[in-house]
């Protein structure tokens, strides 16, 4: 399986604080790597040095063969390489509807193109009977959606989601963990910060772990959660339990 993302040496300094430094790791077409640390580590920051919201200060990162350091962030995500924030910043006052055709735009400058584009994407994510319904009037997990569908309807390959679980309760991280399988079996490359670890259990099937801006390790994660180094830095006395469903199978 041909490799979708390259990430080599990339590194990135604001002032005296080193947010990330000397990163690589690569990610396989329809593969689903998991990004994890404890807070700070510079896991969103190397999603903005990928996705070109910041410029490294060295480093490459190649999608599908293409270098895509020195691009703005529209260009990125017109090479293929969509994204979600930490926090959902949806246009509150608009539609979902509207809001993910503005997504769909990229592709489809055709006003009924691009409603159909965002009408299959909003189908997808299960917001299909909220699609009249004004962003700022969804639950935390219907916005979460909200901002996988407006990523989806730019057509992307590369699908880079930042901690999309954050604040939902059990029943809601089972929903989202099925929807981000049902992303994987679609055919996108996926790339997901998380903090919920039961859930990048049962997703991601390679973990890259951060700490202080540094890769401590990768492997596959069943390793990760038994590595001596990402107990002490992040997992503490964490136990996995048994993940919704398997992904390993």
């Amino acid at each position: 399986m041909a490799e979708a993302l390259i990430i080599r040496g990339l590194s990135k300094r604001f002032g005296g604080l080193r947010a990330v430094q000397d990163v690589s790791f690569s990610v396989r077409e329809n593969e689903t790597v998991a990004l994890i640390g404890p807070n700070g580590a510079g896991k969103t920051t190397t999603f903005h040095l990928i996705t070109g919201f910041h410029r490294p200060d060295s480093g490459s990162v190649l999608a599908f063969g293409q270098e895509v350091v020195g691009l703005r962030p529209h260009s990125v995500c017109a090479l293929g390489l969509a994204r979600t924030f930490q926090v959902a910043k949806p246009f509150g006052a608009m539609t979902v509807l509207a809001n993910v055709m503005t997504g769909a735009f990229l592709r489809d400058r055709h006003v009924a193109a691009a409603r159909k584009k965002a009408l299959e994407a909003i189908e997808f994510v299960g917001l299909g009977a909220r699609e009249r319904t004004a962003a700022k009037d969804l639950t935390t997990i219907d916005q979460r959606r909200l901002e996988m569908a407006r990523a989806l309807a730019t057509q992307p390959r590369i699908l880079l989601l930042d901690e999309v679980m954050a604040g939902l309760n059990p029943s809601e991280i089972d929903q989202a963990v099925a929807l981000v399988k049902k992303l994987s079996t679609s055919g996108l490359t996926i790339v997901i910060v998380e903090h919920v670890m039961r859930a990048i259990m049962a997703v991601a099937r390679h973990i890259v772990v951060l700490d202080h801006g540094q890769k401590i390790a990768e492997g596959a994660p069943r390793d990760i959660v038994e590595n001596p180094e990402v107990i002490r830095a992040y997992l503490g006395s964490y136990v996995h339990p048994q993940p919704p469903g398997d992904a390993h199978a």
